[in-house]
């Protein structure tokens, strides 16, 4: 048994799963990768405003995202914002949350096929925390959250963060699965 405690607490984010309280500390917020999607990527004709030629979450994904959004209304959890980047496979994602209005945020789209945009993607995300004065949810990309956080993450796990001078600073994750 004891076995099983050290493989859990060697795993990628162990320590932080479903931290709950974390998300009571203050400067606070959420930032979640988008539920699954199946694939990696966009294909090579992918528009932003035209979600048949984007990646976009299956009924898996659609599922997890409900789950999820549901387990934070079960806790009494909401948000006055909910930012979302515009691939349709976030704002998809954003709504199934049902946890406060939803709207796009351009510094939350992918820059996965464009590394060259990752500080300014990185940077404009960052000042968008520093300037809100309440808790808020972000709905973003795996490569966007990895370079804010130096974190890797799962299909719609949501990471909970704030600012530490020009650091931001990981509290705690929370993940559940469809």
């Amino acid at each position: 048994m004891r076995w099983l405690l050290v493989l859990f607490l060697l795993l990628p984010g162990a320590a932080l799963a479903n931290d709950w309280d974390a998300l009571k500390e203050p400067g606070a917020m959420a930032i979640m990768r988008h539920a699954l999607a199946p694939g990696t990527g966009d294909p090579a004709a992918f528009e932003l405003g035209n979600c048949s030629t984007q990646r976009n979450l299956d009924e898996q994904g659609r599922a997890q995202a409900r789950a999820i959004g549901a387990a934070f209304r079960e806790r009494g959890i909401t948000f006055e914002q909910v930012l979302t980047s515009q691939w349709c496979r976030c704002r998809e994602t954003a709504d199934l949350l049902d946890l406060g209005p939803v709207s796009d945020a351009p510094s939350l789209n992918s820059f996965f096929q464009d590394r060259s945009t990752s500080v300014s993607q990185t940077d404009r995300p960052r000042a968008l925390i520093a300037e809100a004065s309440e808790p808020m949810m972000m709905v973003t990309h795996q490569v966007n959250i990895s370079a804010l956080t130096g974190q890797f993450t799962r299909s719609g796990e949501v990471l909970v963060i704030r600012l530490d001078g020009d650091d931001v600073e990981i509290l705690g994750s929370i993940l559940i699965e469809p």
